[in-house]
């Protein structure tokens, strides 16, 4: 559904991200992970158009899930599936987001977070970013309108355009919070917020869910609901996930990615990636080597970009 080929910003002489090859495949759930300061926030600015790359490429699949059936792209960026990206002799056009490669991928790079937004693929954020003088059902019903047809039409009412507001009455029913609709969002609880702002990413159903650490600040009574709301919508959505907490990470990846200094230096099943002396070292520090169980599992703190 997503993928990115020698993708490489530079911030004057710091290299934030380091020439990434990566796939996010259908129905896939692969957690991004990596000390403070590994790229991980710039990788994802990087996929939604907030910054633009210093070298290298972002495609989403122009054909839907039969263009992004099957593979990922290994730590030495091998593409593990038959189809190659298209060469500077084919179709690939460098540069707007409407240019489509050879082999059903669209090149979104230079595409605003809008237009990317509107190519599917929808994100969360470190810090809680809702209205909070709207309700809840205000802040997903203009997502959902922002996703489809009707979102210049400012001078028409609201309340008759119902398609959206039933649209978020069932995406918050999903999120456990269809019984605080028409509460202001303010009065959430921070636990409650994040997944007001998860319910948000859905509205427009986006193919791909990029969620940048959505258990950041929740309280332990509060994270067994995020991770099982996260796997309810891996279900439907391909989503790749920043997560600290190595055992939710461990628990619920199809895939764990690891960024150091921007670049990848593993990528694979969770105890493969778990158990490789490289990843040890720069990040997990002997996580998982005597207690597969240990608890509290958050290799790291914050996030850098």
């Amino acid at each position: 559904m997503l993928r990115t080929r020698g993708l490489t910003k530079r911030f004057g002489g710091l290299t934030a991200v380091d020439d990434v090859d990566f796939r996010l495949g259908s129905g896939e759930l692969c957690s991004l992970i990596g000390p403070n300061g590994a790229g991980k926030t710039t990788f994802f600015d990087l996929l939604t158009g907030t910054l633009t790359p210093t070298e290298g490429r972002v495609e989403v699949a122009a054909g839907g899930e039969s263009a992004a059936a099957g593979g990922s792209v290994t730590s030495e960026g091998s593409d593990t599936t038959d189809a190659e990206p298209a060469t500077d002799g084919g179709a690939t056009v460098d540069g707007a987001g409407s240019d489509t490669t050879t082999d059903g991928w669209q090149d979104v790079t230079d595409a605003a977070p809008h237009e990317t937004a509107a190519m599917g693929v929808h994100r969360s954020y470190q810090i809680t970013n809702v209205f909070p003088n709207s309700t809840v059902l205000e802040n997903v019903r203009v997502a959902a309108q922002a996703a489809g047809p009707d979102a210049a039409t400012a001078w028409r009412n609201a309340g008759q355009l119902d398609r959206y507001r039933e649209e978020a009455a069932s995406i918050l029913a999903r999120v456990g919070l269809g019984e605080r609709a028409h509460e202001p969002a303010s009065a959430l609880s921070h636990g409650a917020k994040r997944k007001l702002e998860v319910a948000v990413a859905l509205a427009g159903d986006p193919d791909v869910l990029l969620l940048d650490e959505p258990n950041a600040g929740v309280s332990s009574e509060s994270v067994d609901e995020i991770v099982t709301l996260i796997e309810d919508v891996a279900r439907d959505h391909a989503v790749l996930l920043v997560e600290h907490n190595m055992d939710i990470v461990m628990n619920v990846s199809d895939r764990v990615v690891v960024l150091s200094q921007g670049a990848v230096i593993a990528d694979g099943p969770p105890a493969a990636v778990r158990d490789d002396e490289t990843v040890q070292r720069a990040y997990l520090g002997g996580y998982g080597q005597d207690d597969d169980s240990r608890s509290g599992g958050d290799a790291s703190g914050g996030e850098a970009s």
